[in-house]
């Protein structure tokens, strides 16, 4: 029974928003972008992640979590302000965002293989070839799909998938927090909710925390929409994605923590599986089909967006088809060579790095504009990104 009613609930969220007077608005469709890149990969380990590394204080994490990535979009939202307003920044200003292209141009390298290897363990999870060499095997496959596509024939067609993925990816987020939410009930009226002491505490439970940052990254997206939405529904369009990821986020940690218990012998990249096969046969299959389409859509997004930057900021020296082998030689290299909670760390010191750019170019503006309040803050965070680009840690 309960599995009908999480598949109804899929149907019916894919159907209001595919319902046109939503999917044809436009502050829907500004928002979907960074929406859909905030509510990706990171759904899927990061409840596992938190579950076993903070127990109890888990919600509490993932709150903090939140707050970070809001600050740093308020720096991104006041640039995108003040970039309407003064269109010919300084030399200083120009340098800054170019160095900002060069890192996010890396960064989304990083999180081309971080997509990838979430696309290799969920492909082979439900299967016999359930290990880490075959998951391996099929990210180096689809790696090098990517790099045939885009060298040969270009992106258009692979990104015909990415608006079909990210609305299946929401509504079956909508199917998993209606079983977690009846699980939750269940267990409750059981009187069996727990409350897990945390494994990590202190200085390591603080760089963990850093390590993590790239589970909520993706609101930055709106920044680089200019040429489809004006400044005002960019910035508005960003804050709604953040509020609305924030609340999902919080509300799947929340039902999450108190109505499992942690296991950290189990921690692996697709531990999400085996948890809501407990809530309901359904959704495990549900899960690997969110996986494998929102990971291939995002691994597509970001490589396009990767090769466009590094041409951009090279001036032309390096063309895209280049740019698109390096990040493959790279994605295969870190496949090989680094874990997949090793590959979210460099992520997301990479991405806190490119906030901590951004953060100074706002410091910057807001001075210029004799704004001292607003400078102070956007520099406090610079420090903050440059902070968690050092210090920020994988899960061991």
């Amino acid at each position: 029974m309960l599995n009908a009613v999480i598949l109804a609930t899929v149907v019916l969220a894919a159907a209001i928003m595919i319902w046109p007077r939503l999917a044809n608005s436009q502050v829907w469709r500004a928002t979907i972008t960074p929406l859909a890149s905030i509510i990706g990969s990171g759904f899927l380990v990061l409840g596992p992640i938190l579950d076993v590394s903070y127990g109890g204080y888990a919600p509490l994490v993932m709150v903090g979590l939140c707050v970070i990535a809001y600050l740093f979009g308020a720096a991104i939202r006041f640039n995108i302000a003040d970039i309407e307003t003064r269109a010919d920044p300084s030399r200083l200003l120009t340098g800054l965002e170019t160095a900002a292209s060069v890192v996010l141009a890396f960064a989304f390298i990083v999180s081309v293989a971080y997509y990838l290897n979430l696309f290799g363990a969920f492909g082979v999870s439900l299967t016999a070839l359930n290990d880490a060499y075959h998951a391996n095997l099929l990210t180096t496959a689809v790696f090098l799909l990517i790099l045939f596509t885009g060298a040969t024939r270009g992106f258009t067609a692979l990104e015909r998938m990415e608006q079909v993925s990210v609305g299946l990816k929401l509504a079956i987020i909508a199917g998993l927090l209606f079983g977690l939410v009846v699980h939750f009930g269940q267990v409750t009226g059981q009187g069996a909710l727990q409350f897990d002491p945390p494994q990590v505490t202190g200085w390591a439970g603080v760089t963990l925390m850093a390590g993590l940052i790239v589970t909520v990254q993706g609101f930055e997206t709106s920044r680089y929409l200019g040429a489809t939405y004006n400044a005002p529904l960019r910035i508005r369009s960003m804050r709604l994605a953040q509020w609305i990821s924030t609340g999902i986020y919080c509300l799947y940690i929340g039902l999450l923590t108190y109505a499992f218990e942690s296991d950290p012998l189990s921690l692996d990249e697709t531990a999400i599986i085996d948890l809501m096969q407990v809530v309901a046969p359904i959704l495990p299959l549900l899960l690997v089909v969110a996986a494998l389409s929102a990971q291939f859509s995002a691994a597509i997004a970001d490589t396009n967006g990767s090769g466009g930057l590094i041409a951009e900021a090279t001036k032309g020296v390096v063309q895209e088809k280049l740019a698109y082998a390096m990040l493959v030689s790279v994605g295969i290299l870190l496949t090989w060579t680094a874990n997949i909670f090793e590959i979210i760390s460099y992520a997301s010191r990479a991405f806190a790095l490119y906030y901590a750019i951004q953060a100074s170019i706002a410091a910057i503006r807001a001075s210029q504009r004799g704004l001292s309040t607003q400078m102070t803050a956007f520099a406090i965070l610079a420090l903050m990104g440059v902070a968690v680009a050092l210090f920020g840690t994988p899960v061991e």
